[in-house]
């Protein structure tokens, strides 16, 4: 499936390489509270990622992001501080938003389900420390979800797992 970029949502549900070739005996969407709702939602977000990843040329690519882990409720992304200092050869502020908001962003995205998308609405980062070499690693966790806005707290670390940065991101959930 070829990206169309005047299209900015995912579509893995239409992506034949994201199918797994088996049936979990539901409706797609349909979560039934039991385990193969649980695996519908890790081969959406797998989808996600999958799609996020396929995408050439993004902000994310050329500063070195890599998602981990990704799910609705958790992602956990890396970057390296090479390649994202300021010129005092510091882990840039804005280095570390671009990755809190990445994280969070990918959350939401996964949050809001297949036909829907993420747009965030607010970003706001308080830098700690900084650092000079390494990689950074940024957890998002949720911290409200809902039917159309989901907040996220990331927190940026270091290697040594000293709090870089602490960041908030909420994000509309809408249909596409």
């Amino acid at each position: 499936m070829s990206h169309d970029p005047d299209d900015p949502k995912p579509h893995p549900e239409q992506d034949p390489s994201t199918d797994t070739g088996t049936d979990t005996g539901t409706d797609a969407g349909t979560d039934t509270g039991t385990d193969a709702g649980t695996d519908a939602d890790a081969d959406y977000a797998a989808a996600v990622l999958a799609h996020v990843r396929s995408i050439p040329g993004t902000l994310d690519e050329r500063m070195g992001i890599v998602v981990l882990e990704a799910s609705a409720e958790r992602v956990l992304a890396t970057m390296p501080v090479a390649g994202n200092i300021q010129p005092f050869g510091l882990l840039h502020g804005g280095a570390s938003a671009v990755l809190a908001e990445s994280a969070g962003s990918i959350a939401a995205t996964i949050a809001a389900g297949p036909g829907r998308l993420a747009v965030g609405i607010e970003l706001s980062a308080s830098h700690h420390r900084s650092a000079t070499s390494g990689t950074v690693t940024a957890t998002a966790s949720a911290l409200s979800v809902g039917r159309t806005l989901a907040t996220y707290e990331i927190i940026v670390t270091d290697d040594a797992d000293r709090r870089i940065c602490t960041a908030r991101l909420t994000c509309l959930l809408r249909d596409h």
